[in-house]
């Protein structure tokens, strides 16, 4: 670690934190073989997560962006557009591991 550590500004660390988001947006936007199931079966989290913190987020702020908006941002399509293209049937192992993930999601609020 340096001396000039740029996460001690709190302007400059929400301006890395922003542009790191988007770059997971982009990111999970090019891997829709990423399965959202998947995604919360090992990290607790998926797309749908997002854009509700999204949505959270804003509420929390005064402002107002619906579910499915922020939804639609996170995906770069409606949720529907993308489970039409990319969502295959979850496996019984999928689900499974995503029911333990979720139980694990409880202690982190």
């Amino acid at each position: 670690m340096t001396d000039n550590n740029v996460l001690a500004d709190p302007a400059l660390r929400e301006r890395l934190e922003a542009a790191a988001f988007r770059r997971l947006l982009t990111h999970l936007r090019q891997r829709s073989d990423v399965q959202n199931v998947d995604l919360m079966g090992w990290g607790g989290f998926c797309r749908n997560c997002l854009g509700d913190w999204l949505h959270e987020e804003a509420e929390a702020m005064g402002l107002t962006l619906g579910k499915d908006e922020g939804r639609t941002h996170v995906y770069g399509m409606t949720q529907a557009e993308w489970k039409a293209r990319h969502q295959l049937p979850a496996s019984q192992a999928q689900l499974d591991r995503m029911a333990e993930s979720l139980a694990k999601n409880e202690a982190v609020r």
